[in-house]
């Protein structure tokens, strides 16, 4: 696997710093992070889904958090201390995890739910009207070239 260096691009540019990551650590992926499995779909012209198996947890165990163009999933297990019963095969991982997502310019998080071990994310993407495309409109120019006058006081 090739290493691009992206360090002659940062004196040139100014604000790309974070794409310049991204692209950084799209040539490392972390493998070994494969749990909990989650599907990335979209519902709409600009609307998201992010869906995640998180079987066994509740939702006082999951917490989300946006910041900066990164939206961040945790579950942490609570400890059952109560439970005297002894396992003989423990196939059901009670592990911690963590799963962050890179989110475009001007995705917002609508809302989330957990039903049925699912957790649903609704990403919705707005595009304000300052950086939405406008036409322009072309006029054209008069064939007398027109004299501006000034008067002398």
């Amino acid at each position: 696997m090739r290493h691009v260096d992206f360090s002659p691009l940062y004196r040139s540019t100014v604000g790309f710093d974070r794409l310049f990551t991204m692209l950084d650590s799209l040539g490392q992926p972390d493998q070994s992070q494969t749990y909990p499995p989650y599907n990335i779909e979209r519902t709409g012209e600009n609307t998201y889904r992010i869906t995640m198996a998180v079987a066994g947890f509740d939702e006082s165990e999951l917490s989300i958090e946006a910041r900066e163009h990164t939206l961040t999933v945790k579950g942490e297990k609570s400890e059952d201390k109560t439970e005297e019963s002894q396992f003989l095969y423990r196939g059901i991982a009670k592990r911690a995890f963590e799963r962050r997502f890179q989110l475009a310019d001007h995705v917002e998080i609508q809302a989330a739910s957990l039903k049925n071990g699912l957790l649903h994310i609704d990403l919705l993407r707005e595009i304000p009207e300052a950086a939405k495309p406008r036409r322009i409109e072309i006029v054209a120019a008069s064939s007398q070239a027109r004299q501006i006058e000034a008067s002398a006081l």
